[in-house]
């Protein structure tokens, strides 16, 4: 009933009373009236349709209501993002009790332009439950002081449950019951620690995305019983490559080794190219403690010096981890290259490795780069440009088909010994990352092409097409700013990478690019694959990193289950047909947290650096330009805000049609991609902002 009801509403945008939506259904007893009201009043819940106040009933998207994610801002408004419209504004006075990231019931009350404002009706969900924050006392009340300056309100603790916090720490605490619009009873979860202790700072940002740093006990307790040596029995049934050329090239700090690799040039030409990676899902089994946590944390986190891991450490960093000179179980994928960069022939296999050694990415780029072979790396040397010939003609096969390369440089948070911000650099990304990159895009495109030829429930690494108006606005955006680019008939991986090249020499390249990258899709997990296009890739999954990625070990399962094991009954179909798609969608969920949250850090951290530069000269580009001032950008992608009231020069005013502050007087004003020269005029840690002013 509730479709063919749908079905009716559909028609002609109808608002329709009971009875009316009676007769189109052809009802005529009352049991099947009594069942009309209840199919009503449950899709009225799902907000599938809205009831007037004229007790008619229409469907919910054709009504003055939407549902959206309330975004807030530190100054009290806020605004409502709703899926494929445009947000609409709240006044403070208009929140209802709603805080950041509720889902709510925005009323729509004006609409100027393409600006809409409206009123929240109802809060659907309360995305957050808990918080972080300060604790202190007052009148002998312990009350919360939230890190979260954009959530609007007061919590209060009852003595026996604050954990016997005092003032200066820092806890996580859960929201309790209501007793007005900004005032909730909260208890105490956790400590963190003392607002001055080294890494609290950066737990504290962790524990906002509901990133654990501790495992529980049980994990600890499955941990006693794994090895942290491969056993003799476990050489059975696996192709040992020991002797083998195997070799790992990985960051200087890196302890977390998942993949591993190996190269031969074959006498037809052709090459023989080995990607081996860490067996995590041997030990990780399916339901186990460990197997669960690793599943909800979904992700590592690298927060500035802080690795917040998926697996513990005796993992991770041990038996896991392909570190050197000692046996470690993989799994290899084996193939042959051709001389165009095709995947002529492979294997996917369980093996057993021995790495020789732990290379690093600078040593190997003074080899690649500069011809400088370090102490030790001398047997190696051959292997490495042969691998680096290999990868030239994988890049340039993945460039013919339309890849897409940002090149959006990094910051790199470098910390002394009490996590303190000492320098912000660009993360290098040299021939050795370059060519790591090449060889796992190529192994995860072979296990993906693999199981999808044989039609069996997995997990992909998907990459949607682009919006096309979001693409139509960019483009309006760069003629604005005066550079005439080609006409896209179609948006292809193709013809975005036309587009990026045609830009490459302006002097807004940078903020460009940056700019074409958010308007593009989010890559995520799932389970139906339609491909990934920022790759130029019909099929792709994430195979390389079980270590500290879930996805990972997930297909690493699924390989063991349906190619080693060989068990593809219709009941071990059916039980992942239904498991992964829910799998993916929290994967993407924990990956976004993840991803927010190394991003918070990176912000934290640049403005405790900057705190001690405070009256020092840089020079950086314009790469924001908005009504109340411009955004600065430096080498280093420090960015901070000059506010319109500190260019004291002239009056400015926002030119809305080329996205610039113009002057009165001297017409000059700024605009994106201008390079300027600044001073830090303030810095706060705790809010995570930068100000700069122009340099006279």
């Amino acid at each position: 009933m509730e479709d063919r009801i749908i079905q009716i509403l559909s028609k002609d945008n109808s608002a329709l009373s009971i009875y009316e939506l009676e007769s189109e259904l052809g009802l005529d007893s009352v049991d099947e009236l009594k069942e009309l009201l209840k199919v009503l009043n449950n899709l009225e819940e799902e907000y599938k349709i809205y009831r007037t106040k004229k007790d008619k009933y229409m469907l919910f998207n054709n009504s003055n209501l939407k549902i959206g994610k309330l975004m807030s801002t530190k100054k009290g408004y806020g605004f409502v993002d709703i899926e494929g419209d445009e947000d609409v504004f709240v006044e403070q006075s208009n929140l209802n009790g709603a805080i950041n990231n509720d889902q709510v019931v925005v009323e729509i009350t004006s609409k100027k332009g393409l600006k809409l404002e409206g009123r929240i009706l109802k809060i659907v969900e309360r995305k957050l439950k808990q918080f972080v924050g300060k604790v202190y006392f007052k009148k002998g009340k312990c009350l919360i002081d939230l890190d979260d300056k954009k959530v609007n309100l007061n919590i209060v603790v009852d003595s026996d449950k604050t954990l016997g916090a005092v003032s200066g720490h820092k806890v996580l605490v859960r929201l309790l019951n209501k007793i007005d619009n900004t005032t909730y009873k909260g208890a105490i979860i956790k400590i963190l620690g003392h607002i001055d202790d080294p890494g609290v700072d950066i737990l504290s940002i962790a524990a906002k995305y509901e990133i654990e740093d501790e495992f529980p006990k049980e994990v600890f307790e499955q941990l006693k019983g794994i090895p942290d040596h491969v056993l003799e029995s476990e050489y059975e049934n696996r192709v040992d490559l020991r002797k083998e050329m195997i070799f790992t090239i990985d960051g200087d700090d890196t302890k977390d080794i998942d993949d591993a690799i190996s190269i031969e040039k074959l006498s037809n030409g052709n090459y023989k190219l080995g990607v081996h990676i860490a067996d995590v899902s041997y030990y990780v089994k399916e339901n186990s403690p460990l197997d669960e946590e690793a599943e909800k944390r979904g992700t590592s986190s690298y927060l500035a010096n802080t690795v917040i891991p998926m697996l513990p450490h005796e993992l991770s960093n041990g038996i896991c981890s392909l570190n050197p000179n000692v046996d470690r179980l993989a799994i290899t994928c084996m193939m042959e290259v051709n001389s165009t960069g095709e995947v002529v022939n492979y294997d996917i296999f369980e093996s057993v490795i021995k790495s020789n050694i732990q290379m690093t990415y600078k040593k190997v780029n003074s080899i690649l780069e500069s011809n400088i072979i370090p102490e030790g790396y001398e047997p190696y040397v051959e292997s490495l440009k042969v691998m680096k010939e290999l990868a030239d003609i994988l890049r340039q096969n993945k460039v013919r088909k339309g890849y897409i390369d940002f090149d959006i440089d990094e910051a790199k948070i470098i910390t002394d010994e009490n996590g303190e911000a000492v320098d912000v650099k660009l993360r290098e990304r040299g021939t050795g990352e370059k060519l790591i990159e090449d060889f796992m895009i190529t192994a995860n495109e072979t296990v993906a092409r693999h199981i999808t030829y044989l039609e069996y429930p997995f997990i992909y690494r998907i990459h949607g097409e682009p919006n096309e108006e979001k693409i139509n606005n960019f483009l309006n955006f760069v003629s604005i700013l005066g550079y005439n680019v080609h006409k896209m008939k179609k948006i292809t991986p193709k013809s975005m990478q036309e587009l990026l090249n045609e830009l490459k020499d302006v002097k807004e390249y940078i903020i460009l690019s940056s700019l074409l990258l958010r308007s593009m899709q989010k890559a995520v997990y799932d389970s139906n694959n339609i491909g990934h296009f920022g790759l130029a890739s019909k099929c792709y999954t994430h195979f390389t990193s079980p270590i500290r990625r879930y996805p990972d070990t997930t297909v690493h399962r699924l390989l063991r289950t349906y190619l080693f094991n060989k068990t593809i009954s219709s009941e071990t179909i059916k039980y992942w047909e239904q498991k992964l798609t829910p799998l993916a969608e929290h994967a993407s969920e924990r990956e976004r947290a993840a991803i927010e949250c190394e991003r918070e850090v990176d912000d934290m951290k640049m403005a405790e650096y900057m705190e001690k530069h405070i009256g020092e000269e840089y020079t950086g580009i314009v790469s924001g330009v908005m009504s109340f001032g411009i955004f600065i950008e430096l080498p280093n992608k420090i960015e901070g805000l000059i506010r319109i009231d500190d260019l004291t020069d002239d009056y400015y005013r926002y030119d809305e049609s080329t996205f610039s502050l113009v002057g009165n007087k001297n017409k000059r004003g700024y605009r994106l991609g201008d390079e300027v020269k600044v001073v830090v005029k303030a810095a706060s840690k705790i809010n995570h902002t930068v100000d700069f002013m122009i340099k006279r």
